[in-house]
């Protein structure tokens, strides 16, 4: 049996839904010391996150990724046991079996394996495993990634275990993500009855115009390396519930995802430029998740297109697409990053899985970018 496999079940079968860790992390350093890892919990909060590293001098190689998952969804709709790993048809089932423990398990075992045959490698290999990812993402990478910069650690490599692939195992690797920036919107009117308009000001009537011109904004181009800046509203609420009752205030949530051709401050200014214009009276509050990051062809980009090429015999395609990642916490460090991991068409969904057969070619990758970089 494939001890990445292996290793994949021990992880989904503890429940760590976020920001729980159930016993993840414990295990995984129990496991790790056996190959020479000197591990540390850091706590901030009630978030627990795993520092592990073996060697010296540099350069230093982090894996990153997470031991949280996504909650379940009503349990009886999965076809297998969400905390119960299953094996059917070639294919590993279980929360978590693709974001992001399948990733962990073949990171593990690369590791196990580089170390047997390159105990003494050049440079250090880390882990960065939190267990707040899936959740507010506070109390996790962005403070783990502090507390080693106050030690003087800085990451020159780091390769983060999201599923980026879409087809097959290595088709795509992220190497960079968009800026995430959110809003609440709050619109303030004057609540009365529908029968009386005149004695009343209806929020939702003054801001859709406003809206509708966001809507419709190009933000810009993109460029080379990131697609166009987006808008998306992603709740809209207002009223009491009754037909008759013209509603006092009207919630907007949206969130832009931006590129490099764009500033945090410049989506704002523009934004509130437009909400001014309109003559509404609101408040907005802004949420920045995380700016833009890019890692361009170079040292562990070209590892990570090489071991693929090695392991597969296919070349790979580099994206910034998707949503965000912890690696947008490590990236303005200065580190070079880089994403890749199993195929993500089942991730937060019910009866969430992965190829069996791809985590072992994901192990091999792993082992092949640590000889590509640290040999």
């Amino acid at each position: 049996m494939s001890r990445t496999l292996d290793y994949a079940k021990e992880l989904i079968r503890r429940p760590s839904v976020t920001p729980e860790d159930a016993g993840c992390q414990e295990w995984m350093a129990e496991t790790l010391q056996a190959s020479g890892f000197e591990c540390e919990t850091l706590w901030f909060g009630e978030v627990r996150n795993l520092w592990a590293h073996r060697g010296q001098g540099g350069p230093l190689f982090v894996f990153a990724g997470h031991t949280d998952v996504v909650p379940t969804g009503e349990p009886g709709a999965w076809r297998f046991a969400p905390f119960q790993p299953s094996e059917h048809e070639g294919r590993l089932y279980g929360r978590g079996a693709a974001d992001m423990k399948g990733s962990i398990a073949a990171m593990m075992v690369a590791v196990e394996r580089f170390v047997a045959e390159h105990g003494d490698h050049h440079g250090r290999i880390a882990f960065l495993i939190t267990a707040d990812e899936e959740g507010p993402s506070v109390d996790g990478t962005v403070k783990v990634v502090q507390a080693l910069g106050e030690r003087g650690e800085a990451i020159d490599y780091c390769l983060v275990g999201e599923p980026s692939s879409t087809d097959t195992v290595g088709d795509v690797i992220k190497n960079g993500r968009r800026g995430s920036l959110g809003a609440r919107l709050t619109v303030k009117g004057v609540q009365g009855h529908v029968a009386y308009p005149h004695l009343a000001r209806n929020p939702v009537h003054d801001v859709a115009p406003a809206l509708a011109e966001l809507a419709a904004i190009e933000w810009d181009q993109g460029n080379a390396f990131f697609p166009a800046t987006s808008f998306q509203i992603s709740n809209l609420n207002a009223g009491t519930g009754a037909t008759n009752v013209i509603p006092g205030t009207c919630e907007v949530v949206f969130n832009f995802r931006f590129s490099t051709e764009l500033t945090e401050a410049d989506l704002r200014q523009r934004t509130e430029a437009i909400l001014d214009r309109h003559g509404l009276d609101y408040d907005l509050q802004w949420t920045l998740s995380g700016q833009p990051f890019l890692t361009d062809r170079g040292a562990l980009v070209d590892a990570t297109v090489a071991a693929i090429r090695s392991q597969t015999g296919r070349d790979t395609e580099l994206s910034t697409a998707g949503g965000t990642s912890d690696g947008r916490f490590i990236a303005p460090t200065g580190a070079q990053v880089v994403e890749l991991g199993p195929v993500n068409a089942s991730i937060h969904k019910i009866d969430e899985h992965t190829d069996i057969a791809e985590l072992d070619v994901l192990t091999d990758i792993y082992r092949q970018i640590l000889e590509n970089l640290l040999v």
